[in-house]
């Protein structure tokens, strides 16, 4: 059976590196820029040659994209096209605020573009700083402004939640904002504290400290707030007005194939899950000589992709329909799990209605606990 194809393109460069991010990145110099851009058009080739498969859905992350010059964009974008059958179904591009500018949204909406997200995390000047954020409040209204007078009308806002000393009064603040302004979508995630950030360290060394029952609180009145203003809670951190749920997302949340390139980029692709080598000389290096550097390549099992589908399908509002599972993947034997399901509903965390099940919002809470009690079981 044939499944959807996503395209990711990882754009590895920041100007800063922000406190909490763990992601492979690196500030841009012109020749290694050039360079780069050049690797992506080789990585192109090398998966797909003179094929051309229809690709779905293109997004392009980081890092952060909107650094590059309107010009570079085009290379990029081109580049992309000329690879795959035709235009993708969605092509998602994420921007940090300090970096919009006009030329450059133009640019992107010539090639296709037809959804936007914006790195916001808060408003709160005093809050961005302590992410080590190199925006402010006034430049995200500003790039606001320039993504809707050039006729966007797909745009997500990202946004974080407990957030270092971040009380109720400022995530409601933050919400009422995000909200005035009417945006398609709302991406809204926990912060996490990845190894190797200056947010960790701090952690570890007590000087900062997690609440774990605040945070509940917090998730619970942020989504209160976002589905009384009409967004639909579609998966966990993901809410959207109808019909602008990220179908990105949704490919690689049901487990379908994509392809990410560039270094660093992950893949679940023509059976493997790869990760791209995160250094930008090797990963050059590589496609310059006609082949890909992994860190890891692991093959996909139908059991690995199958308990995948399960921990990724709760995360859905909608769940998740057991019997399509079990179509989907015969040799699977769900019945490992019937002792789980049980606990679940009988500790409210879970409701089913015939074959679909689904968490409910308490166990939307504890969805990463239920997530390693399926893990447990393999």
């Amino acid at each position: 059976m044939t499944t959807p194809l996503g395209l990711y393109c990882h754009i590895p460069f920041c100007a800063s590196t922000c406190d909490f991010c763990a992601f492979y990145q690196k500030q841009p110099q012109r020749e290694e820029l050039v360079a780069y851009l050049e690797g992506m058009r080789a990585e192109l080739a090398l998966h797909f040659g003179a094929t051309k498969p229809v690709v779905e859905t293109v997004f392009w992350g980081g890092g952060t994209p909107s650094l590059l010059l309107a010009k570079d964009m085009e290379t990029l974008g081109c580049s992309v096209l000329d690879s795959i059958a035709g235009p993708p179904k969605e092509w998602t591009v994420e921007l940090a605020p300090g970096s919009v500018r006009k030329d450059k949204i133009e640019m992107l909406i010539h090639l296709g573009v037809n959804r936007f997200s914006m790195g916001v995390q808060t408003f709160d000047a005093q809050v961005l700083e302590k992410l080590g954020r190199m925006h402010t409040p006034k430049q995200v209204d500003a790039a606001y402004t320039c993504i809707r007078n050039s006729g966007v009308r797909n745009l997500n806002l990202d946004l974080m939640l407990a957030l270092p000393g971040q009380t109720e009064a400022q995530l409601r603040a933050d919400l009422t904002t995000a909200i005035s302004l009417d945006p398609e979508h709302i991406s809204l995630y926990c912060l996490t504290f990845e190894e190797d950030t200056k947010l960790y360290l701090a952690l570890s060394q007590g000087k900062i400290k997690r609440n774990p029952e605040l945070e509940a609180d917090l998730y619970t009145i942020a989504w209160d707030l976002l589905e009384q203003a009409g967004y639909e809670h579609y998966e966990i951190a993901n809410f959207c007005k109808k019909g602008h749920a990220c179908q990105h997302n949704l490919n690689t949340w049901k487990m379908h194939s994509w392809l990410g390139i560039g270094p660093s980029a992950a893949s679940q692709y023509k059976g493997y899950r790869t990760h791209n080598v995160p250094s930008i000389q090797d990963w050059l290096q590589g496609v310059k000589a006609g082949k890909l550097i992994y860190r890891e390549r692991t093959p996909i099992t139908p059991d690995l992709l199958a308990s995948d589908s399960l921990i990724f399908g709760l995360r859905m509002g909608e769940g998740l329909d057991l019997n399509a599972l079990k179509q989907r993947f015969p040799q699977k034997n769900f019945d490992r799990y019937t002792d789980l399901w049980a606990d679940l509903l009988d500790a409210g965390l879970l409701t089913q209605s015939g074959s679909r099940i689904a968490l409910t919002r308490a166990g939307k809470l504890l969805a990463d606990a239920v997530a390693r009690r399926i893990m447990e079981l393999e």
